[in-house]
């Protein structure tokens, strides 16, 4: 039996709270800290300004990842219900773009099925791991209408393709999924939910993450 059919509900909701914990804490812990430096009666100004500094900056991506998980893990609505691609991409570039990370997005403004959205938000999470140093992340259209998919290029320093990460997009892994794959057996869950298959692959200088 492979990792992916031996997961039980319970524990795909347990890692995938892990998940969104992980996302969370860094920003919320650095909050606490420039609030504690705050409290402390010895601070001079030139320290109380750079933990304000720190807790709006903290905040910001608080709240940035806060609504990216919400359309990429959560339920975002009823059955049925579509998300607005133009949502979809500010929340996607709130989530990954830094100093080292830029988004290229090149999808038109449209609605589409909450998991097809879904499923693109997580293809990009993926994306981010093949290249760890930062770089260039593409978002392109692979056809159009109601039958539209994606395809997510990566280029950047030190670019890879992480060998765990095929075999549980496709739902082959042998091995128990645990919390760092977890991402890449819920991608494959979606892209299967929405009748496609996600391939992740090399391609010259750059990665290609493809759903058809």
């Amino acid at each position: 039996m492979s990792g992916q059919s031996a997961l039980s509900p319970l524990d795909l909701a347990a890692l995938l709270c892990s998940r969104v914990c992980h996302d969370l804490i860094s920003p919320v812990g650095a909050i606490v800290n420039g609030l504690e430096v705050l409290d402390e009666k010895d601070s001079d100004e030139e320290t109380k300004t750079f933990a304000l500094d720190l807790i709006r900056k903290s905040a910001r991506t608080a709240s940035a990842r806060l609504q990216f998980c919400r359309i990429a893990f959560g339920a975002a609505g009823s059955a049925g219900a579509q998300v607005d691609t133009g949502d979809a991409q500010t929340m996607a570039r709130g989530f990954i773009e830094d100093d080292k990370t830029k988004l290229t997005w090149n999808l038109e403004r449209l609605l589409l099925p909450k998991n097809k959205v879904k499923l693109l938000l997580n293809m990009l999470v993926i994306a981010t791991q093949t290249i760890p140093r930062g770089g260039i992340i593409t978002v392109d259209p692979i056809g159009s209408g109601d039958t539209i998919s994606f395809k997510v290029t990566t280029t950047g320093t030190n670019f890879r393709v992480p060998p765990t990460l095929p075999p549980l997009l496709a739902g082959t892994n042998e091995a128990p999924v645990d919390a760092q794959g977890i991402q890449a057996h819920y991608t494959g869950l979606l892209a299967r939910s929405c009748e496609l298959k996600v391939d992740m692959a090399l391609d010259g200088e750059s990665v290609v993450v493809t759903a058809q």
